[in-house]
Order: structure tokens, then sequence, then C-alpha cells
């Protein structure tokens, strides 16, 4: 990693001063409500300069037709900024959607939440022997509602391309029960949230032995 310094917002320049538009003075980033709207009611903002949002491209451009969409068609549908599937493309990529386990528990309180996790082996590595316990995957699990997942996470080959696709499923209320109903594609990395019974409370070895 040669730099990773993230995105400025450049709001200082552009007048909202002027029209009495709040930033956040340490970042530069407009804190704004659940449909975009500053502080100022006909002014609003999206995409990367939002106070405590995702700094992705998708998430920008689905806020924007959203909001398009309730200013001028009548629509009342909001984004979603909690269930967002993203990747870092790191050479063993990591994929997830919705809450981290630490932002889940403050939102929820760790006694109502269950977390199951397993590490896996990939296909391709039996042949070159790689480590079979490097690839890592882990569901956040809401006890309080019927075990909806509301947090998925991956560490392992094509992490971005398995995310995408249980991301339509989390949208969907995506349970644990309905999870485990799920016949896995064999051998596939996406084949472990099938096969996931060790939860994280329990303490017990998620060490693989084979693939």
């Amino acid at each position: 990693v040669l730099l990773a310094i993230g995105r400025d917002a450049c709001t200082r320049n552009i007048g909202l001063q002027t029209i009495g538009v709040k930033i956040n003075e340490k970042n530069g980033k407009v804190p704004v409500s659940d449909e975009e709207q500053t502080n100022v009611p006909y002014v609003y903002a999206i995409g990367d300069i939002l106070d405590g949002k995702l700094e992705l491209t998708p998430v920008a451009i689905q806020a924007g037709r959203l909001l398009a969409q309730r200013l001028y068609g009548g629509s009342s549908r909001k984004c979603d900024y909690i269930n967002v599937p993203t990747t870092v493309f790191t050479p063993l990529e990591y994929g997830c959607c919705g809450f981290p386990e630490e932002k889940a528990i403050d939102v929820y309180g760790k006694q109502n939440l269950e977390v199951y996790h397993s590490l896996f082996w990939p296909l391709e590595w039996t042949v070159p022997g790689r480590d079979n316990n490097t690839c890592y995957a882990k569901i956040i699990c809401n006890k309080q509602d019927n075990n909806r997942v509301i947090g998925l996470h991956i560490l392992g080959p094509n992490a971005g391309e398995v995310t995408q696709g249980f991301a339509a499923a989390i949208k969907c209320g995506l349970t644990k029960e309905l999870l485990d109903e799920t016949i896995g594609i064999h051998p596939t990395c996406a084949e472990v949230f099938t096969t996931m019974d060790i939860t994280k409370s329990s303490g017990q070895d998620i060490t693989q032995k084979g693939c």
C-alpha cells in the first residue's frame, strides 16, 4: 500500500457559509438527514461529501437517483446506507455487507446478537498446498428479529463476487434459517455461508482439516 489517505471534501470555498449550510469543521463534510437534506431545507447533498456516510461511487449514484425521485417523482424511497456491499481488492480480497460486528453491538447490544464464523480452504488452494486456515467468513445475526442477517463478511478469493450475490439476499431479509436451508455449490468459497454452525460465543475451534 503506497497511499491510503482518503478523500478531501472540498466544501469550504463554494459559498455554503453564505447560505448558512453547516459543515463538519473537522473534515469539511456535510451533515444531512436520512433524506440527504442539509440544515437549510432547500439544499441537499449526496455522495462523498456526506458526513458519516460511505465514500463509494455506486452509493452516490443510488442516492442521487432516489433523491430525484423523491423531489420530482412522488417517491418516498430513501437510500439504504447500511446494507451496502463493498470489497477491498487486496491480493486476498475482503468483502462485507451490513454492520461490522463492533457497530452491530453498539446498535443492538451484544446479548441480542449471534455471530457465526468459519475458516475455509478454497479448492484452488489445495493443489499448491496453501494454508487451509487463511480464508475467513462471518455472519452477524439479530436474535430479536428471527436471526436476520445484519452483517456478512468474507476474506478470500473472489470476495467481491460472493458479497454482491449475498447483498441482494440481505436486502430481502435473509435469515440464518434460510442460509441453512440453501444448498451450497460444492466446492465454492460461497458455500461456507450455507454450512456455518459454530458460534463465536461458543469458543469452539473453527480451523478446517480439508476443502
